[in-house]
């Protein structure tokens, strides 16, 4: 029924987070989005820019995803049915209402090829020694990257989680141009000879960054 109604005006629910602060979960045009006061988390704008992504990159090499920042985990469903990705996908989310949240309204759950951790993923990048072959980095608070995971410390910590030839993807920013951090994270990137690709303003709003060994 809700999912009929939107078609016709928005229905929302509110969620109180500790971290996040109130979540929406709103129905509109027939999809079920999570959203922050300011910006979407899932299954709206944010599945289309990860998308955008996930296009530039080779999936069939890939054997394992971990991904920092789970949301409602609509980048997971793209990479399943949009990409037919069945492989092993390790998510990372220090929020516990946001899992909540994606378990009971969009149906995610553990299993063979899907492993949720409630962590923080500065503390998990460093402490975990497994490797990966795509690391998708969608790290924010709100419309906010936090400082931590614009550090060098943590791509330090990044680039020794990442395989030989892995591939990483950063949803790096909601702001109209690079800042200073942002800048600083692609120069150091490039002096360890990897190939980084920068797409400003995807889906109109987000920079994307890309970066492959050369």
């Amino acid at each position: 029924m809700a999912r009929l109604i939107s078609y016709f005006y928005p229905i929302t629910k509110k969620i109180e987070s500790d971290i996040n602060g109130t979540l929406e979960i709103t129905w509109y045009n027939g999809k079920k989005h999570l959203n922050t006061k300011n910006a979407n988390y899932s299954y709206g704008s944010l599945q289309r820019i990860l998308k955008f992504g996930l296009e530039k990159i080779e999936l069939s090499n890939v054997n394992s995803v971990l991904l920092l920042g789970l949301g409602g985990g609509s980048v997971i469903q793209t990479l399943r049915k949009d990409f037919n990705y069945k492989k092993n996908i390790t998510a990372i989310e220090i929020d516990p209402t946001i899992i909540n949240i994606a378990k009971d309204e969009f149906q995610l759950q553990n299993n063979q090829q899907l492993e949720i951790i409630c962590a923080d993923a500065l503390q998990y990048i460093e402490e975990n020694k497994s490797t990966f072959d795509l690391i998708i980095i969608d790290l924010f608070i709100d419309t906010q990257v936090p400082k931590q995971f614009l550090d060098l410390p943590f791509w330090e910590n990044i680039l020794q989680r990442k395989s030989t030839n892995g591939v990483i993807l950063f949803n790096a920013s909601l702001e109209n141009s690079m800042n200073t951090e942002l800048k600083t994270i692609i120069d150091y990137l490039k002096t360890h000879v990897y190939k980084v690709s920068v797409f400003e303003k995807v889906n109109n709003t987000n920079t994307i960054v890309i970066t492959r060994p050369l």
